[in-house]
């Protein structure tokens, strides 16, 4: 292993025991200067980014990359904007380090504590999009996490230039520690990151479903995210037309490149009819490619709207990250649900549908980090959600679930406030009984 790297992660490390402690105060301002310094510095954010672009279409007529992915390489003046609302949003977040979960006497003058903490030092491994950096290094800043910061090749002159302005704009704020942020740009760097355990205490992959669990295969450190984004919208027999044409559309066609955009609609079949010539015409107009099984090619067929592709089974599991959608009819609410627990990826799954006990049932049984009831599952987003930005979207059912903001980055430790109490008192035939009584203090009212 190339001794820099392992001194990049040791840095990284050591730093984050200080950052773990530094004052909301200071963190804020180091946030304003991230802002600030963005929005300074846009010249040479376009022109690295120019550059990552250029090498990008080469790869991708080598047929090396895809469109997908070169979409989510590119870097305008918006999307600098929205990295700086999402710095700023925030610096409006509460400080989460600190906050006492519970409090639990054990005995008179005995109290257990149980304390929001960060988790330390943090990977995060992701591909083509450079957004990623300051949406990832503000929330792990507020929230006290070092981090080490892995991007594709294809981003590299992206990632770095933006990479130096916020860690510049960090480490000149009084008051925050050096190094506890570093970039890594070799492909080699990921294998020697991915054995660094010790150190390293989660990893956060942002990628392909291939991408994802390369990593998860190949590391011992926990990893927090999704394979892949196969996500469906249903719709009811008691559906609203309007409200199903218009969600449908913006679920895929909107930004059909991210995880949250829906691969598969399942029609009741007693709505079809009135519900899904129209939608098809929709889609087909903004360029989407439909695959039908047979009963929905028929229906669509038979009105004369081309072009249109028979699908496979193959279809029902795929995600597409494009203009490509498969439709399939179904007779009830509880096979659109099969479909779904059985074929998605457990991302974000929606309905349509005006009837209080069918939204309820699949709320109830769709096995979904996220459920969308009448709305779009392209809401499915840390910013959305009003986390301030996202490290990335969980589908585990452990720690962290769905768009994962600043409380997926924190972890909790037991303090126990004593008076020279023994275990010894408690045991054997005189022992002292616990009271085990919940109290309503908090830690930072702790003298």
């Amino acid at each position: 292993m190339d001794k820099d790297i392992r001194s990049k992660v040791t840095e990284a490390k050591k730093a984050s025991i200080e950052l773990a402690s530094v004052s909301e105060e200071v963190k804020n301002r180091a946030l304003g200067a991230m802002a600030e310094a963005l929005d300074k510095e846009r010249k040479a954010i376009l022109e690295a980014n120019s550059k990552d672009l250029e090498y990008a279409v080469e790869l991708k007529n080598r047929g090396k990359l895809t469109q997908a992915l070169v979409d989510r390489l590119k870097v305008s003046d918006s999307k600098i904007d929205g990295m700086i609302a999402g710095i700023r949003d925030v610096i409006k977040l509460k400080d989460p380090v600190g906050d006492t979960i519970s409090t639990l006497e054990l005995d008179k003058d005995l109290v257990l504590y149980q304390v929001s903490c960060p988790i330390g030092l943090i990977g995060v491994i992701f591909e083509s999009r450079p957004d990623v950096v300051p949406q990832v290094m503000s929330l792990c800043l507020k929230s006290g996490n070092a981090t080490i910061f892995k991007g594709g090749s294809e981003a590299r002159e992206s990632n770095r230039a933006i990479f130096e302005i916020l860690v510049k704009a960090i480490e000149s704020t009084d008051g925050m520690p050096e190094g506890a942020f570093q970039l890594m740009e070799t492909r080699e760097e990921i294998m020697d990151l991915l054995s660094l355990d010790a150190y390293v205490d989660l990893l956060i992959p942002r990628g392909s479903n291939e991408f994802v669990k390369f990593i998860q295969d190949n590391t011992k450190i926990p990893v927090l995210g999704h394979t892949s984004g196969i996500c469906h919208i249903y719709v009811d027999e008691y559906t609203n037309l309007d409200t199903a044409w218009k969600v449908c559309f913006d679920a895929k066609v909107q930004y059909p490149a991210v995880c949250n955009a829906i691969e598969t609609l399942l029609v009741n079949r007693k709505i079809a009819d009135a519900f899904l010539p129209e939608m098809a015409e929709m889609y087909l107009e903004a360029g989407v490619e439909l695959r039908c099984d047979e009963d929905s090619y028929s229906l669509l067929a038979k009105r004369g709207l081309s072009p249109l592709v028979k699908a496979t089974e193959e279809d029902w599991s795929l995600e597409y990250n494009d203009l490509i959608l498969s439709i399939k009819l179904v007779d009830t609410i509880k096979e659109a649900i099969y479909y779904i627990n059985t074929f998605g990826s457990h991302h974000t799954d929606g309905i349509i549908t005006e009837n209080a006990s069918r939204r309820k049932e699949f709320i109830g049984l769709v096995d979904s980090s996220s459920v969308m009831v009448n709305a779009s599952t392209r809401f499915a987003d840390g910013y959305r959600y009003g986390k301030g930005a996202e490290v990335g979207i969980s589908t585990n059912k452990i720690h962290s679930r769905g768009p994962v903001g600043m409380e997926g980055l924190l972890i909790y430790k037991y303090i126990l406030m004593g008076e020279g109490q023994i275990v010894a008192d408690y045991v054997g035939d005189k022992a002292k009984p616990y009271t085990h009584r919940r109290l309503d203090l908090k830690f930072e009212d702790v003298n």
